[in-house]
């Protein structure tokens, strides 16, 4: 069988955010699986999303793992819990050095480069001098997308999935509307483990509305009684989900990521998101999904129109942004195309 290992990783020094603060200690909880082979080019680097961990064949497990497009018997697989986290890097509800307390509310604000950040320093201590393949979607697409640019010399192939060059005045009025729940939720103010818990049930169902799409609701969650008054389905599931959240997760958590992916803007500070992109020398695949309304298409196009040499493809899929989880077979087509042609984007 192959390895599994699940680590944590201090970094040496403290890191200076993009902000100014410094946090004085940082943990990185890091999974690897699989065996480097002798050339050390068969490395996988995954990015997470924004309340997964770095147990990537948990919440991927239709494209990673024995028998699948990523197959641990191939590859050495990485994965990495972003900073931020609540699943073992360090966070809000990780205590502080000199207090020995956690920060709560009073965690610093972390960009998307701080993660990468941190990765970056993970990668130094693993010694792994080149990445085969980086890929991730949604948030993490933002950092993959940031880190090829900070590191072009690194990566050998990126993929992005239903991710951004900059996170958009649509996403940040849905993420702010999710903190606008938890902050309504009085436990937040209180700074313990549990408080927000019912703000982040909220924030979940606003959230879903974003991560799916109207097909995938009538589809699924229609109410075949049509006599029925109340209690329908669709209700129960918005219930479901957050329940099925706050039970894994917290809410200070929860806010830090959020806000995280806010700050997402590759051409910060380099002469905009154009001139940024044309930094990344990685064979880069992008993939956007149809029915996406919280990364519309659109933004994946930006994307492979800045990249050079960029291969461009939508899925056509029910699921909205969950497609990204959800579509392995349609991920996995494209993939294999992908290792094999090499052609750039195309505006229609």
């Amino acid at each position: 069988m192959p390895s599994q290992d699940s680590r944590v990783f201090r970094l040496p020094r403290p890191l200076r955010l993009e902000n100014g603060a410094v946090l004085p200690r940082v943990e990185v909880t890091y999974h690897t699986y699989g065996q480097l082979n002798p050339a050390r080019d068969n490395v996988l680097w995954v990015c997470h999303a924004l309340t997964a961990n770095a147990d990537v064949q948990d919440w991927w497990a239709g494209l990673v793992g024995c028998g699948k497009y990523f197959d641990p018997a191939d590859w050495f697989i990485v994965c990495a819990n972003v900073l931020g986290s609540c699943y073992g890097s360090t966070g809000p509800l990780s205590p502080d050095p000199t207090t020995g307390r956690p920060a709560f509310r009073n965690f610093p604000l972390i960009t998307i480069r701080d993660m990468v950040a941190a990765h970056e320093a993970l990668r130094e201590h693993l010694a792994l001098a080149r990445i085969h393949t980086l890929i991730g979607g949604s948030l993490g697409g933002q950092q993959a997308v940031e880190w090829a640019v900070q590191r072009p010399d690194v990566f050998d192939n990126l993929v992005l999935l239903a991710t951004s060059a900059r996170h958009s005045a649509w996403g940040i009025a849905f993420n702010e509307a999710q903190r606008l729940a938890i902050f309504a939720d009085a436990t937040y103010a209180a700074d313990t483990p549990a408080g927000g818990a019912a703000g982040l049930r909220a924030a979940r169902a606003v959230a879903l509305l974003s991560y799916r799409s109207a097909e995938a609701y009538g589809r699924t969650q229609t109410e075949p009684d049509e006599d029925k008054l109340a209690d329908f389905p669709a209700s129960s599931y918005q219930r479901y989900q957050g329940d099925k959240l706050a039970a894994r997760f917290d809410a200070y958590s929860y806010v830090t990521l959020s806000r995280a992916m806010d700050s997402h803007h590759v051409g910060r500070g380099r002469g905009g998101v154009a001139a940024a992109l044309g930094r990344i020398r990685a064979r880069t695949l992008v993939l956007g999904i149809t029915s996406d309304v919280l990364f519309p298409v659109a933004e994946q196009q930006l994307l492979a129109r800045h990249i050079r040499g960029a291969m461009y493809a939508e899925m056509d899929s029910p699921f909205g942004h969950d497609g990204f989880l959800l579509e392995a077979a349609q991920i996995t087509h494209f993939l294999a195309r992908f290792s094999t042609q090499t052609y750039a984007y195309e505006p229609a």
